[in-house]
């Protein structure tokens, strides 16, 4: 009975780890992608305000892409470590490509740089 705790609290300690790790990751993916198209594209006002603005973002995005992988660990992880661990890379990889489209390529900012509001270096295999 004592051994049932610390098993169900070390794994939601190794999804926080996961969390923190791939969380990170994906915000610094994430954040240097919009940085990038909002360059490209000339959107904004000037570096300064954007990167004061993705600043901001950074930790919020980080926290928003932190928390399934808890979650996934925490209860998939149990059972199906791997399952869990794909999972988590799939929501990062579209977590990523949802936030980069949606904010780093608005619909609403024409401009002549990026036809479509697309930036030249983005694949074109790739949905924006």
């Amino acid at each position: 009975m004592g051994a049932e705790p610390s098993s169900t609290s070390s794994r939601w300690f190794g999804g926080i780890r996961l969390g923190v790790l791939f969380g990170g990751l994906t915000a610094v993916v994430t954040v240097a992608a919009i940085g990038r198209a909002w360059a490209a594209c000339d959107i904004g006002v000037n570096a300064g305000a954007n990167s004061a603005t993705l600043l901001f973002l950074a930790p919020l995005i980080w926290i928003a892409a932190a928390v399934p992988w808890v979650i996934l660990h925490g209860t998939l992880g149990r059972r199906h470590r791997r399952t869990a661990l794909l999972a988590g890379l799939v929501f990062a990889l579209w977590f990523t490509w949802f936030l980069v489209t949606w904010l780093g390529m608005p619909d609403s900012y024409p401009d002549p740089f990026c036809p479509g509001n697309v930036p030249p270096w983005w694949p074109s295999f790739v949905p924006a």
